[in-house]
């Protein structure tokens, strides 16, 4: 964290309702609407936003296996199979999602407009705190998974099911923001990232 920035400034992910206007001046001039029809809407972006809208379908997936257990529409052994495959790749693939981010990408965008260097500040400080989510969901997974064979095999998974709807938030939360700020960045700058 920069030294001239302020815990208000940085906006933790868990307070957030979305980036400060001072960092929307792309999204403003960019839209979302117009962001695959710009010319500098390349493969790698469209793959980029990919990545973001698995996650959010794997969330959801998570989620709904979970509310299914729970409901009565799947066995223990179902569900704690596909859990912990889905949950092992959605940690696996954000994990190293943030990792590319961190060292590649941000790096290349984060000189091109000053204006939203601050904005970059605030996307690293999400990762750290979305590791702590993550090694947090990881904890709730193997809880649950532990307790399929338990007294009270729903409990855990009841539990994991609040942890999956907290996550959910902050991840979205996240997505939308680092989005918001990056996409239009690549669109006015073009910059070589490979």
């Amino acid at each position: 964290m920069s030294r001239d920035m302020t815990e208000e400034e940085i906006q933790a992910l868990e307070k957030r309702e979305g980036l400060p206007d001072a960092l929307r001046v792309l999204v403003d001039e960019l839209p979302r609407g117009t962001w695959e029809a710009h010319p500098n809407f390349s493969p790698l972006t469209r793959f980029w936003l990919q990545r973001h809208l698995m996650f959010r379908e794997i969330l959801e997936r998570l989620q709904g296996g979970t509310r299914g257990y729970l409901d009565g529409l799947m066995d223990a052994d179902q569900y704690g199979r596909n859990t912990a495959r889905m949950a092992q790749f959605f940690l696996q693939e954000l994990h190293g999602h943030h990792s590319i981010e961190d060292h590649h990408y941000f790096p290349a965008l984060t000189g091109l407009d000053g204006r939203l260097e601050k904005g970059f500040l605030i996307l690293d400080a999400d990762h750290h705190a979305l590791d702590g989510h993550l090694n947090g969901l990881a904890e709730g997974t193997n809880a649950m998974l532990r307790g399929l064979s338990g007294a009270d095999p729903k409990r855990e998974a009841g539990l994991l099911d609040d942890r999956l709807t907290e996550f959910g938030t902050f991840l979205d939360r996240h997505l939308t923001d680092e989005e918001d700020l990056v996409v239009p960045v690549i669109l006015k700058y073009a910059p070589e990232i490979h």
